[in-house]
């Protein structure tokens, strides 16, 4: 249903970055809190990847000047992954929703100020490289394998690792959840052998609302993609999502498609990374 496209997206403020040496800092310094906070007992080498070049945004700003709705959107991006990275290291308090028999499993919980969101944990046979590659480089080609996506569209690039999107989601069986459509601001990044995409709904002038959809919410949500510590050559793969779909829906309903538009999009992303592999091989 609608999502599985990332929907990585949520409230937004429209404060343009008034000094650009205060924003590097805050961005940096809550981003680095909650990288220490991920830091628990056992391995978390993907954590001290990212805190290793958190400097990010420093660089961005360093290699070109952005305007102040550039600078917002970078802000809002880096949000996202500040407040998702927060969400993901509490390890508390998540309540299973479905387990699939391959291990595949959502989990749930309620945040204050947020609401309920959602977490999927799956082992893929795939490499953090090659998933980025298809999540991120190939981005609007997601309605091809995805059913749950009718399009994706890249409204504005900003800078290496900020985008804002257009995502329209495909109505649900039986037509339960109308068509719903989503822009977003997203933030992706490889750090290491890990690679992140994270973001929240936003403001575009660009892109009114769509005659015949319900314009949603999404965020802060967050894909990440790490070795298996077990075996490097899988991805342990965890997606964080949260979403208002807007409109008179009952929890009930909403819970249900959400969990499942998860685990189907596990299932949709495995068939494509098949069909990825065996076309290689075909070409060689």
């Amino acid at each position: 249903m609608l999502p599985a496209t990332f929907k990585l997206c949520a409230g937004i403020s429209y404060r343009h970055a008034r000094n650009m040496t205060g924003l590097r800092k805050t961005a940096m310094v809550a981003i680095n809190h909650e990288l220490s906070r991920l830091s628990g007992p056992g391995p978390s080498s993907w954590v001290s990847q990212v805190r290793r070049r958190s400097s990010l945004l420093s660089s961005r700003i360093e290699e070109k000047p952005y305007n102040d709705m550039e600078m917002s959107y970078i802000k809002q991006g880096e949000e996202a992954l500040q407040k998702s990275i927060s969400i993901l290291s509490d390890q508390d308090g998540w309540q299973t929703e479905i387990v699939a028999a391959n291990g595949d499993k959502v989990m749930s919980k309620v945040l204050p100020d947020i609401g309920k969101v959602f977490k999927l944990e799956v082992l893929l046979d795939q490499r953090p490289d090659n998933l980025y590659g298809e999540l991120v480089d190939n981005m609007e080609q997601m309605g091809e394998w995805n059913p749950n996506v009718k399009q994706v569209k890249i409204l504005q690039r900003i800078g290496r690792d900020t985008m804002v999107t257009h995502e329209m989601a495909a109505e649900t069986p039986g037509n339960v959840v109308g068509p719903r459509d989503f822009v977003s601001v997203r933030c992706a990044k490889r750090r290491g052998s890990t690679c992140f995409l994270a973001g929240m709904s936003t403001q575009y002038t660009g892109m009114p609302e769509q005659k015949g959809f319900v314009r949603a919410e999404n965020g802060p949500t967050c894909i990440v993609m790490r070795p298996s510590m077990e075996d490097p050559d899988k991805t342990k793969f965890t997606w964080l999502l949260s979403l208002d779909l807007k409109g008179w829906i009952p929890k009930t309903i909403i819970n249900r498609v959400l969990s499942q538009t998860q685990m189907d999009f596990a299932l949709h992303l495995r068939h494509r990374m098949a069909e990825n592999s065996m076309a290689e091989l075909q070409a060689c």
